[in-house]
C-alpha cells in the first residue's frame, strides 16, 4: 500500500518483523517440548501463560510482516505462501490459546495437538521466511559440496585436467570467464572497484594481480602458494577465511579456481557476460509443419500447445471480436449499426476484412496509436522542462509519421539522427540547476535509446557497472559521449574518476560510432542502429506490439530483451517478416490480427507473478483494462464529449487569436482574474465595407459574454466549450467600428478566465482579412459609462488585456477556426489533451521518463475518481439530460445505453432489474444512474 510505503515509520515497524517473528517461535516451541515433557514425568506444571504470550506475539509479528509487504520491497509467489502459512500459524496459535484457557472441560489431547499444528505452520511459515531471505535453496546449500548447477558443469569440463596439463587458448579463455563468474557472484561485494575492502579488488585483471594490503593474492602457476586459494580453503571458523560470511565455495568452484591459477592465471580479452544475453543476429526460422493450419503464428502455436499438452481455446465470438479489434486499432467503440451488421454477416472472411477497414482509416489510427508512441518517445504536451525550454515536443513529426505510416526503420532514423521537428527524444530534459551526473542530458539520451529501441536498461550501468545486465559503466558512458559535443568525464556512482569515455555503440558488433563531429556521429548511429543485423531492435518493436495485443509479451518484461522468451522463433519469425513487409506497424497489427490466436479468448492467469515470470505458458491473452484515453473517448464518443480543448490539433498551426482578460493586481503583481463582471472594447477600421462578401465572427468567454457590434447586441453564450459562430452583416459595418464585450467571470476563487474572439471578412476580390482579440483590446474592470460600447466613448484610461496563446490553459478549442473541421468525429481525442487528474488517476504517466507499461492493476484512487469525480460526472449528467430530451421510452433508452457501451442489449435478468429501479418514463437522473452503474461494469472497462 503507497500509505506504507510513503511512512518512513511505518515503514520502520515493517522492517522489525524479521526481529519480532523469532518470539512466537521460540515461545511457542518452547511451550511445546515443555509440554512433551510434561506429559513423560506426569507434571502438572501450567505452560498456559507461555502459550497466550506466544499468541499474541504472533498476530504481532503477522502485522508487522504485512506492513513489510505493504512497503513494497518483497513480491512473488513464495512471498504468498509464506503469507499464507503465516496467517495459518497465527490463526492456530490463538485456537490453541482460547482451547488451553478452557483445557480442564476439554479431551486431554486436543490441546498439545493443537500447540503441535501451530509448532508446524510456524517451522514451515518460517522456512519459507528463510528462503524469502537467503534464497530457496536455503536448506539444500548445507552442504559443503553443493555449488551452482552451471559451475558443476563447468567443473565437469575441466575436471580431468591437471597443472601440467596443456590447455588450448580457447579452453584457457573459456576456464578464464568461468573464474571471473566466480569472483562476481561471490567477492564483487566485497572486493570490486567500487568496494575495495582490504584494498583487494577482483573485478579487472590490474586489481587481481596487483593484489590487497597483504600483498599479492594470486602467484601465478602455483595454486598452493597463493594467498586467495590459501584463505578458500580455510577453516570457516578460522578469522582469515574467505568468503567471511555466507556459504563457502563449493568443491567445483575452488577446483576451477586452483586449475586457472595453476595454468598460470590466464586473462581472456573477452568480456565477461554474467547475466543471459540474447544473440544480435536474426534469422527466418522455419514454420512448424501443420497442415491443418495456414496462418503463419497459428502454425506456431499449434505446434507450442503440443508440447505443452494444450488444446486451442475457444475464439471470441462476433460482438466480442468486432470490440476488441475497433479498441485495438482506432481506440473506439463501434457503432450498434456497426456491430449488428457484422454479427449478421455470414462470410467467412469477415474478420479480416473488417481488420483491413479499420487499418485503412488513417486519421483515427493514428490519434489512436499516438498515445502509445507518446508513452515510448517520451513525448508530452504539457510538464517538467517546458516552460524553461528544457524539453521539446515531437507531436506534429510523430503525428505525420503515424498518418502517414512511415517505415519503422525510417522513424527511428529520425530520431537518432534527428531533424527540427524530431530532435526533442534525443534531447532529453534540460534539469534546471545541478544534476546527478546519470541525469545529463547526453546521459538520458543513452538510456532513453538503449531502453526505448534495443529493450536495454541502461539506467543501472549510467552509475556503475550494471546489476541486472552485462553493460560496463565505461560501455554506457561510451554509448552517452556519442550524443556528447564534448568528451564526457566518467563518474561512479556521481563522483568523478579523472577517466574520458570515446564514442562508441554499445554493441560494437554492429558497427562502429566514432566520427568527430556530433552530427556525423548520429548520422553512423542510425545507420547502424536500423540495420537489419540488429535483431534487437526489430525483436524489440513486434514484442512491445505482441505485449499491446495481449497483455504480455513473448518476453516479459518488454524492456529486459535478454530474458527468456515463451517462444522464441515465434519472436524471431514475426521480427523477420516486419522487415520483410517493409517494416509496416499496419502490416504487422493485420498479421497478428488475423491470426487465431489473436481472436481467442482471455484467460485469467494464476497471478500477476505468474504471468510475469519465465515459466509462463501462453494460452490466450490476458483481459486488458481500457486505456484512460480509450476510457475518455468511449464516454466521449458514445455519450458526451469530455474535452473541448487540445494541446494539439493535427494540421492547426497556432491561431493568433489570444485569450484576453483584464490585468487583476496584488501589491504591483499580476493575479489571475477575480470572479466579476469585465468590460472590453476594441477599435477596428475597414477600408471598403460594402466590398465584403462575407464576415464570420468566432467567439467563447470564460465563462459567459454579451457582445456588441456597434452598439449593437450582436450575441451571448454562457459555455467557455462552445464557440459561437456568428455571421455579420455587411450593412451592420462601417469604416470605422466598435466591438464591445460584457463578460462574466464566475466562481468563488479566483482562476483563469478571458474572451477568444476571431472574425474573417472575405471580399469580392478573393482578398481576406482577419481581425483577432490580442494586446490591443482596452479593459476594465468596473461599470463604465453608459456610452462605453460607442466608437466615439473615450478608453483612454482602461488598461491593455493580458493576453495569452489560443491554447493557454484551455488548450486549442476544436471549433475554433474558419476552416472546415480538422478532425474526424464530433469529439476531441483524449491524447490530444494536456495530462489531467483524470487522464492521470486512470493511468496516463507524466512522461518525464520513456514509459513502455501501463499499470494493469486498479487502485482505490481509481475507484474514487470513478464513482466521485466532478469532471465525469459533469460529462454524465449532460448525457444522461442530452438522452432524456432525445428519448422518451424507457426501453429505447436501456437499449440505446447498453448498445453504445457494451456493443449489445441487456439480457432478459439485466432488463428486470433495471425495470426495478427505473420508472417507465424516467428523469434524467434515473437515466444517470443507468449510465454510471453500466460504464462501472467490468464488461466496459475491459477487453
Amino acid at each position: 500500500m503507497e500509505v506504507v510505503a510513503d511512512s518512513w515509520f511505518l515503514s520502520f515497524l515493517g522492517r522489525l518483523h524479521p526481529m519480532l517473528v523469532h518470539f512466537p517461535v521460540g515461545i511457542l516451541i518452547t511451550a511445546f517440548v515443555l509440554e512433551l515433557w510434561k506429559l513423560g514425568k506426569k507434571e502438572n506444571q501450567d505452560y498456559s501463560k507461555l502459550i497466550y504470550l506466544g499468541a499474541i506475539s504472533c498476530l504481532f509479528a503477522a502485522a508487522f510482516g504485512q506492513l513489510l509487504y505493504w512497503g513494497g520491497e518483497y513480491a512473488g509467489e513464495l512471498l504468498e505462501n509464506h503469507q499464507e502459512k503465516a496467517l495459518i500459524a497465527s490463526g492456530f496459535a490463538i485456537l490453541t490459546a482460547l482451547i488451553y484457557s478452557r483445557r480442564k472441560k476439554l479431551p486431554g489431547w486436543l490441546p498439545i495437538s493443537a500447540l503441535g499444528i501451530s509448532c508446524l505452520f510456524i517451522g514451515i511459515s518460517g522456512h519459507l521466511g528463510a528462503s524469502i531471505t537467503h534464497g530457496e535453496d536455503y536448506l539444500s546449500l548445507a552442504r559443503e559440496d553443493t555449488g551452482e548447477e552451471t559451475t558443476k558443469a563447468s567443473w565437469a569440463q575441466f575436471a580431468n585436467y591437471t597443472d601440467t596439463d596443456t590447455l588450448s587458448e580457447k579452453q584457457l579463455d573459456k576456464l578464464n570467464l568461468e573464474v571471473r563468474a566466480i569472483f562476481a557472484h561471490r567477492c564483487y561485494q566485497c572486493h570490486s572497484t567500487a568496494k575495495k575492502k582490504g584494498e583487494l579488488a577482483l573485478d579487472d585483471r590490474d586489481g587481481i594481480f596487483l593484489g590487497g594490503e597483504s600483498g599479492k593474492v594470486i602467484v601465478a602457476g602455483n595454486a598452493e602458494a597463493s594467498e586467495l586459494y590459501r584463505r578458500i580453503n580455510l577453516s570457516k571458523q578460522d578469522k582469515e577465511a574467505m568468503p567471511p560470511k555466507g556459504k563457502r565455495l563449493s568443491t567445483a568452484e575452488i577446483g576451477l579456481l586452483k586449475l586457472w591459477i595453476d595454468q598460470g592465471a590466464h586473462w581472456a580479452n573477452e568480456s565477461l557476460k554474467i547475466f543471459p544475453e540474447a544473440k544480435m543476429a536474426l534469422s527466418r526460422p522455419e514454420l512448424p509443419r501443420a497442415d491443418h493450419v495456414e496462418q503463419p503464428i497459428d502454425k506456431f502455436l499449434e505446434q507450442y500447445f503440443q508440447t505443452n499438452n494444450l488444446e486451442w481455446p475457444e475464439l471470441i465470438n462476433d460482438r466480442r471480436f468486432v470490440r476488441r479489434v475497433y479498441l485495438d486499432i482506432l481506440g473506439l467503440l463501434p457503432e450498434k449499426t456497426t456491430v449488428e451488421a457484422f454479427v449478421n454477416d455470414k462470410t467467412p472472411d469477415k474478420r479480416s476484412r473488417l481488420i483491413d477497414k479499420l487499418l485503412g482509416e488513417d486519421q483515427a489510427y493514428a490519434l489512436h496509436w499516438l498515445s502509445f508512441w507518446n508513452d515510448l518517445l517520451r513525448n508530452d504536451y504539457s510538464g517538467t522542462g517546458f516552460i524553461t525550454g528544457g524539453r521539446t515536443r515531437i507531436t506534429d513529426w510523430l503525428y505525420q509519421a503515424l498518418l502517414e505510416e512511415m517505415p519503422y526503420d525510417q522513424m527511428v532514423a529520425e530520431v537518432l539522427n534527428p531533424n527540427e521537428n524530431s530532435q526533442g527524444f534525443l534531447r532529453g530534459i534540460k534539469w534546471r540547476g545541478v544534476v546527478n551526473s546519470s541525469q545529463s542530458v547526453e546521459m538520458q539520451a543513452a538510456q532513453n535509446v538503449s531502453q526505448t529501441f534495443l529493450g536495454l536498461n541502461l539506467k543501472c550501468a549510467s552509475c556503475h557497472d550494471s546489476f541486472v545486465n552485462n553493460v560496463s559503466l565505461d560501455q554506457a558512458y561510451a554509448f552517452a559521449n556519442i550524443f556528447a559535443d564534448t568528451v564526457l568525464e566518467i563518474h561512479r556512482c556521481d563522483k568523478p574518476t579523472g577517466r574520458f569515455s570515446q564514442p562508441a555503440f554499445i554493441y560494437p558488433e554492429l558497427g562502429e560510432v566514432d566520427a568527430e563531429l556530433l552530427k556525423d556521429r548520429l548520422e553512423q548511429l542510425a545507420n547502424v542502429v536500423v540495420q537489419p543485423q540488429n535483431g534487437r531492435l526489430y525483436r524489440t518493436l513486434v514484442n512491445r506490439y505482441w505485449d499491446k495485443l495481449f497483455g504480455r509479451g513473448i518476453i516479459s518484461p518488454v524492456d529486459e530483451m535478454d530474458n527468456q522468451a515463451w517462444n522464441q522463433e515465434l519472436l524471431d519469425w514475426l521480427a523477420s517478416d516486419f522487415i520483410e513487409q517493409g517494416y509496416s506497424f499496419k502490416k504487422l497489427l493485420a498479421r497478428i490480427m488475423k491470426s487465431r490466436t489473436y481472436q481467442l479468448k482471455g484467460v485469467a492467469y494464476a497471478s500477476p507473478n505468474y504471468v510475469k515470470s519465465e515459466q509462463f505458458v501462453f494460452q490466450g491473452p490476458l483481459p486488458r483494462r481500457l486505456s484512460a484515453e480509450q476510457f475518455a473517448d468511449a464516454i466521449s464518443q458514445q455519450f458526451q464529449a469530455l474535452y473541448y480543448g487540445a494541446a494539439f490539433i493535427p494540421g492547426n498551426p497556432e491561431f493568433p487569436a489570444r485569450w484576453i482578460w483584464f490585468r487583476d493586481k496584488e501589491v504591483d503583481r499580476s493575479t489571475l482574474p477575480k470572479p466579476g463582471v469585465r468590460y472590453f472594447r476594441k477599435r477596428f477600421s475597414l477600408k471598403n465595407p460594402s466590398a465584403i462578401q462575407d464576415a464570420e465572427l468566432l467567439i467563447t468567454a470564460d465563462h459567459s459574454f454579451e457582445l456588441y457590434l456597434n452598439e449593437k447586441q450582436i450575441g451571448k453564450g454562457n459555455d467557455w466549450r462552445k464557440v459561437n459562430r456568428i455571421p455579420l452583416q455587411s450593412n451592420d459595418l462601417k469604416p470605422t467600428n466598435i466591438l464591445a464585450v460584457e463578460a462574466k467571470n464566475e466562481g468563488s476563487l479566483p482562476n483563469p478566465a478571458g474572451v477568444l474572439l476571431a472574425i474573417k471578412f472575405s471580399y469580392e476580390n478573393g482578398a481576406e482579412e482577419f481581425l483577432y482579440s490580442d494586446r490591443d483590446w482596452k479593459s476594465r474592470d468596473s461599470l463604465p459609462e453608459k456610452n462605453w460600447k460607442s466608437y466615439a466613448f473615450s478608453d483612454e484610461e482602461w488598461e491593455k488585456v493580458v493576453a495569452r496563446p489560443s491554447s493557454h490553459y484551455w488548450g486549442k478549442l476544436l471549433d475554433f477556426s474558419f476552416e472546415e473541421r480538422l478532425l474526424e468525429g464530433k469529439f476531441l481525442r483524449a491524447s490530444l489533451v494536456q495530462q489531467d487528474p483524470f487522464l492521470k488517476t486512470l493511468g496516463r504517466p507524466s512522461r518525464e521518463n520513456v514509459a513502455t507499461d501501463r499499470e494493469e492493476e486498479t487502485t482505490m484512487l481509481q475507484a474514487l475518481m470513478l464513482s466521485n469525480d466532478n469532471f465525469l460526472h459533469q460529462g454524465i449528467q449532460e448525457a444522461a439530460e442530452n438522452l432524456h430530451r432525445k428519448l422518451k421510452q424507457r426501453d429505447e433508452i436501456i437499449d440505446y445505453i447498453f448498445y453504445a457501451a457494451l456493443g449489445r442489449r441487456p439480457a432478459e435478468g439485466e432488463l428486470e432489474s433495471i425495470h426495478k429501479i427505473i420508472s417507465a418514463n424516467p428523469e434524467s437522473s434515473e437515466i444517470e444512474d443507468l449510465i454510471w452503474s453500466v460504464i462501472l461494469l467490468p464488461e466496459f472497462q475491459y477487453l
